[in-house]
Parts: C-alpha cells; sequence; structure tokens
C-alpha cells in the first residue's frame, strides 16, 4: 500500500522556506545587508531596479569569504554565526539561521562575489532557482558583492502580490532608514533605477538622526540616557509637536536589532501618555540593551518578534525612562534639544536679525516697567496717558543662561505676563517670543496632579452630601459598581443600592462638591466599563482622574486677577508633565519673534 506521507524535494522546501523569508524586495535587502554588516562592512551600497523586481545588488568591504565559505554559504543552514544551542541566547549578531542566502538563491537568479582579506583573487558563483550552475574566480576589491535579479522568476504566483516599483522602493528606503540609524559609523548608499536616493556619511547620531528624521523633527528630539541593573536605554525622544498619526516613526532596538514588538511599543506608549492625545504617536529612535540571555530573538524568521526573560520589568523600565525625560518638557526650554533651532552662523560673523533685537531692546531699556501691574497691562491706555513700552529681555549667552536663567527653577512662574485673551488664554512673553498658556488646561493639568498624589495616599478627600441624592444608572453601570466597588470608594464616591437601577449618592469627591458631580460619576463608571475586566490599571485610573480635574475645573471665560494668574503659573511649575493636558491637549504655544515679523512682511 502507497503511503500517503512523503518527503518534499529539496527544491520545494527551499520555496517553502524561502516564503518565510523573502517576503518581498526589501526583505531580500535586509537580509543581505545585515550579512553585511555581519562581516564588519562600513561602506555599503544597495542598488536595486524596478523596485527590486529586475534587480537587487548590495556591495560591502567587509571580511569577505573563501571559495570554501562561499560555498558553503550558499546551503541550507549553514552559518559561521553559532556553533551549540548555547549560542541562541548569547547571539551578537544580525543574522544567525544560515538560511537567508539559499532561500533569496531559490526564488531568482542570484550572483554572489566575495574575496577574503588578504586573498589573490575573489570567488563567484552563478546560481538559478537554488541550483549551483558555475563557480569561477574573479578579480574584485575585498568584500561581497550579491546580486540578485528577476525575483520570484519561478514562482509566478508571489510575483503577483508584489505593488508598484514607488511602493516596493519606498520600503527598501524605510528598511535602510531604520537600519542606518542603529549604525550611524557606517556609510550607506541607496540608488534606486540608476538615481542616487540617499548617501549617508558616517557621523555621530545626532546627525544621522537630523538626515533621517530631517532637521525639522530632528530639532524637537531629547536624548534619553538610562541604567538600571544592567537594562540600558539610550536613545532620541521627540516632544508632542512632532507626533505623527502612526507608529511608524517608533524606531525600536534591543542589542541593535531593529523590532516591532509589542510590549515596548505599549511601554514607550505609556510614557507619553500624559502629553500625547490619544491615536497619536510619537516620534523616536531608542536603543535597548539588556544581556543576551535575557532575550530570545528566535521567535520568528523575520526577527522582528522577541520575547523577554522578565517582560513585567523591561515594561517598567521602559515607561520611567520615557517619563523621567518627558516630565519636566524639556520642549519648553530652548537650546535643550539636539539639533538647535535656527541655523548657526559662520564664525566670527553675527546673525543681522539678533543685531536688530539688540538694538532695539538697548532703546526700550531705559523705559522698561518690569512690575507693571497686570490690570493696566491687559487693557488699552485712556486717550491722556502714554502707553506704557515693555521691551523683550535680552537672552543672555548660553554660559550664563546655564547658571544664572530662571528657567531652571521654574520655567512658568519666569513667563512676563502680558494679560489675558478673551478670558481664556493667558499671554506672556519669554524673551523675544510669544507665549499662550490655555487656563483651563493649566489648571486641569494642576488638579489631575493633585488627585494623583492624594490617591497614591491612599483616598481621595470627599465631602458627604447633606441630603443624598438618587441616580438611575444602567445594568452594566450596576454591575460597574458592583465590581470595582473598592476604587470608587478611594475616589470618594459613595454609592448604596437603593433597587432595581436605582442608587443613592451620598459622598463625592471634595473638588466636585460645587460642580456636576453626576456626570463625573457617569463618566467614570463609563471609564470602568470599558475597561472590561476585573483588574483596574493604572492607565483606567490615570483616565478616570483625568475625568474628575476636567470635571471640577472651570471652563470657558474666567477673568484671573494677577496674583490668580501667578499662582497658578507657580503650580505648573510644581507640576509634572506641565505643557499638556491630562488628555494630551497642549497647554502652552509659542510664536516667535521670527514668525510674528512674517506675518508683517518684516523679513
Amino acid at each position: 500500500m502507497a503511503t500517503r506521507v512523503r518527503i518534499l524535494p529539496e527544491q520545494l522546501t527551499n520555496k517553502i522556506a524561502a516564503g518565510e523569508v523573502v517576503e518581498r524586495p526589501a526583505s531580500v535587502v535586509k537580509e543581505l545587508v545585515e550579512n553585511a554588516l555581519d562581516a564588519g562592512g562600513t561602506d555599503i551600497t544597495v542598488e536595486i531596479e524596478d523596485g527590486g523586481k529586475r534587480l537587487i545588488r548590495v556591495t560591502d568591504n567587509g571580511s569577505g569569504m573563501s571559495r570554501e565559505d562561499a560555498l558553503l554559504s550558499m546551503e541550507r543552514h549553514a552559518t559561521s554565526k553559532i556553533l551549540t544551542d548555547a549560542d541562541l541566547f548569547n547571539l551578537h549578531t544580525l543574522g544567525f539561521r544560515g538560511e537567508a542566502l539559499p532561500s533569496v538563491a531559490s526564488v531568482s537568479r542570484f550572483v554572489l562575489a566575495s574575496r577574503e582579506r588578504g586573498a589573490l583573487e575573489g570567488t563567484e558563483i552563478y546560481a538559478e532557482g537554488g541550483r549551483i550552475r558555475e563557480v569561477k574566480a574573479c578579480g574584485m576589491a575585498e568584500g561581497t558583492v550579491v546580486a540578485v535579479r528577476n525575483l520570484f522568476f519561478n514562482t509566478p504566483a508571489r510575483l503577483k502580490f508584489m505593488k508598484s516599483r514607488e511602493t516596493e522602493s519606498g520600503h527598501v528606503g524605510e528598511f535602510l532608514n531604520r537600519l542606518a540609524l542603529s549604525r550611524p559609523d557606517v556609510r550607506f548608499t541607496y540608488l534606486c533605477d540608476g538615481k542616487t536616493v540617499f548617501k549617508l556619511l558616517p557621523g555621530e547620531m545626532g546627525d544621522r538622526a537630523a538626515e533621517i528624521l530631517g532637521r525639522s523633527a530632528s530639532a524637537e528630539l531629547y536624548p534619553l540616557e538610562m541604567d538600571d541593573n544592567g537594562v540600558v536605554l539610550r536613545g532620541l525622544l521627540g516632544s508632542p509637536a512632532v507626533s505623527r498619526s502612526a507608529a511608524s516613526h517608533l524606531y525600536t532596538y534591543i542589542n541593535g536589532r531593529y523590532i516591532r514588538d509589542k510590549v515596548v511599543q505599549h511601554a514607550l506608549l505609556q510614557g507619553y501618555r500624559n502629553v500625547l492625545e490619544r491615536g497619536r504617536y510619537p516620534v523616536l529612535v531608542l536603543f535597548i540593551t539588556v544581556p543576551a540571555e535575557e532575550v530570545d530573538v528566535n521567535v520568528h524568521p523575520t526577527k522582528h518578534e522577541v520575547r523577554f526573560r522578565e517582560q513585567a520589568r523591561i515594561h517598567a523600565v521602559i515607561q520611567n525612562g520615557v517619563e523621567q525625560v518627558l516630565r519636566g518638557a524639556p520642549w519648553l526650554r530652548k537650546g535643550e534639544g539636539l539639533l538647535p533651532r535656527t541655523p548657526p552662523s559662520a564664525p566670527g560673523t553675527v546673525s543681522l536679525t539678533r543685531v536688530d533685537e539688540v538694538k532695539e531692546s538697548l532703546l526700550r531699556y531705559a523705559v522698561r516697567q518690569d512690575h507693571l501691574p497686570l490690570e493696566r497691562a491687559s487693557f488699552p491706555p485712556s486717550r491722556n496717558e502714554r502707553p506704557p513700552v515693555v521691551a523683550p529681555p535680552i537672552d543672555p549667552p548660553a554660559e550664563v543662561a546655564e547658571t544664572a536663567s530662571p528657567r531652571a527653577g521654574g520655567y512658568y512662574s519666569s513667563l512676563q505676563v502680558i494679560g489675558q485673551f478673551r478670558g481664556a488664554y493667558i499671554v506672556c512673553q519669554d524673551g523675544s517670543d510669544l507665549v499662550l498658556i490655555d487656563q483651563h488646561a493649566a489648571h486641569e493639568r494642576v488638579v489631575f496632579q493633585e488627585l494623583k498624589r492624594s490617591r497614591e495616599g491612599g483616598r481621595l478627600a470627599g465631602q458627604s452630601l447633606l441630603f443624598p441624592e438618587t441616580i438611575e444608572i444602567s445594568p452594566a453601570e450596576s454591575s460597574a459598581v458592583r465590581e470595582h466597588g473598592d476604587e470608587l470608594e478611594k475616589l470618594a464616591f459613595e454609592l448604596e443600592h437603593f433597587g432595581g437601577m436605582t442608587w443613592l449618592l451620598k459622598g463625592v469627591p471634595q473638588l466636585l462638591a460645587d460642580f456636576d458631580y453626576k456626570q463625573a460619576l457617569r463618566d467614570t463608571l463609563e471609564e470602568f466599563c470599558s475597561l472590561g475586566r476585573s483588574g483596574v490599571s493604572a492607565e483606567i485610573i490615570d483616565d478616570i482622574l483625568a475625568t474628575i480635574a476636567c470635571h471640577s475645573v472651570v471652563r470657558g471665560q474666567r477673568h484671573l486677577s494677577a496674583p490668580e494668574i501667578q499662582q497658578l503659573l507657580q503650580r505648573m511649575d510644581e507640576t509634572d508633565f506641565a505643557a499638556h493636558c491630562p488628555h494630551g491637549r497642549p497647554v502652552i504655544a509659542r510664536v516667535t519673534h521670527r514668525e510674528i515679523e512674517k506675518m508683517f512682511r518684516r523679513t
């Protein structure tokens, strides 16, 4: 009787393996460039034609291979990077499976040319559909050149799923950007259809980030350096001003390897939750270094997924590291970004705009009135009263600012208050810039932080109602009250079942006593209902406290006195993440002197 189970031919198994490793031209480029880096290449050139379908060529100046090693590299599971199973948990290379070259060769017309350092000649291997057709000696520079032609020529079904040449070229460029960010010491050149797309020269991390992310975005990047018992974080975090609507600019690396890990992404978004609105994603470059035995990269052939031995600890370290950088809102203080916000002048020259600012400031210095009452500054003067002239303070040199700037201790208190606009925005002056502060959002952030501190102490301050009030809620909300009764008590809501869907509200948070506490309770129950599980996470509690804070502050127009404004600004200095309200909306907006001059066409 004939058996139904049979061993597949080698040619078919190679194609199946290629389906896991080679998804599109960018996958081929990934495998070849990672091999070039593992070989010590410092100058890598990638050329493609027709989106990679006609040609992919990767050239490097790495260590190269001998004739014997080059032939062995064409065999499946042949690699120089691991020897025993213990090596899988001590990896220091990007590749290790030994599947890339035979998988790519099985679905293309493949040429491998390599010359070992110190060798007199190189070796060239030609393979077609996974079968080696020719091996010969060749003259070439030290290093390796791999050319992949007619990708998927023998698997037309896979070829049908290829996108347009522009789309495939974009995927190749995006991959090279990811890899180039992790290796600023390597020169990368990318050519598409004979035209140079980019050439990245070796340099520092900041220079590489500016070239890839753009100078405008890199000016809003702030450094992160942290070491927590062997878990090292190093990278650049973008301010909320450069956020995106998708997670395409989250560049995360584990031990130098680019990854798309759900645990890491969740930790990053948790760290940003205080400054970003829902649905927005930050721009960042983060390198996470952990002991090799603490992370398993042998999860998927693409190596984009990893598994941590101590997942909760890694999550906590990343979230804490991000929060430490963002807590002080470094983008509020000038000169702290990765790159200068204005192009530097040539040595020995002074910007003409800067000269004009200094002249204007000196002319007005004699009549400057720093202690002008708020009421007088906020309204137009009478006809017989000469309007006061308030000069912009001159920014001190960098070496003086580091020691004497009041921003080091309290940014908001250092602002010069001009007045209010429509009873909703505080108008201030910061050097030569105009600053607007949303007083509702600022007050909301202050109250939110106070609520967090109170809850961490055990329970929010509550106030009993003189006459308990009845409230009708839905069955789902009634279930939430029963399930999360302890948390509601910590939030100072006192509820007692009256019968059916009716509950008695006997106590509320003290901050809500004079506001619509019923609506705040309904919103809180809605948050608990959306949780969908018995546990309550810190994120959900923060959302609930943000809801309470939003309901407890005055909305709409309200004219504040000078002492009230100063008190609010001082409280903002004592508040973490002061540049955004708890829901991620901005508290502060800046209009530079240059932008104002452009409005009046003075530049």
